[in-house]
């Protein structure tokens, strides 16, 4: 009697792996509320516009691989704070094939308050994401 399952399976003439879908919940912007299913655009556009409002490691509901690291950005250099979001918004990215690469980076400071804008560019077309932080408290 056997132990392990017996398969008949022949992997000799190679494996052909095929792209899935990317269906998803959709939820609507405008009521916070699921409505239906999205896929292609819509669908990436709403994953990129919810992994850089997550942060990494923090929620279990997500991946460890899902998500922006935002943590030890507050008070440092707003130069540092630029090119260390620039950095991360690469990493964070590199997760989904659907995800090419960030173009277009900029910053501008106001204050006590950091504006970076960028463009995700997807296999489906551009994502322009701008996101604004205080990224120095005083005391």
């Amino acid at each position: 009697m056997a132990t392990l399952p017996e398969n008949v399976i022949n992997i000799s003439q190679g494996v052909t792996f095929t792209e899935q879908p990317s269906y998803t919940w959709y939820v609507n912007p405008a009521t916070g509320r699921i409505s239906g299913m999205a896929d292609g655009f819509t669908a990436v556009k709403q994953a990129v516009e919810i992994l850089f409002s997550v942060e990494r490691f923090l929620w279990q509901i997500y991946s460890p691989n899902f998500g922006m690291e935002w943590e030890g950005l507050i008070g440092q250099n707003p130069g540092y704070v630029a090119l260390e979001i620039q950095r991360r918004a690469k990493d964070a990215i590199r997760t989904d094939r659907r995800m090419t690469e960030i173009t277009d980076f900029s910053y501008q400071v106001n204050g006590d308050r950091l504006t970076v804008a960028f463009t995700v560019q997807t296999v489906y077309g551009s994502v322009p994401q701008r996101m604004t932080m205080v990224w120095y408290k005083k005391s």
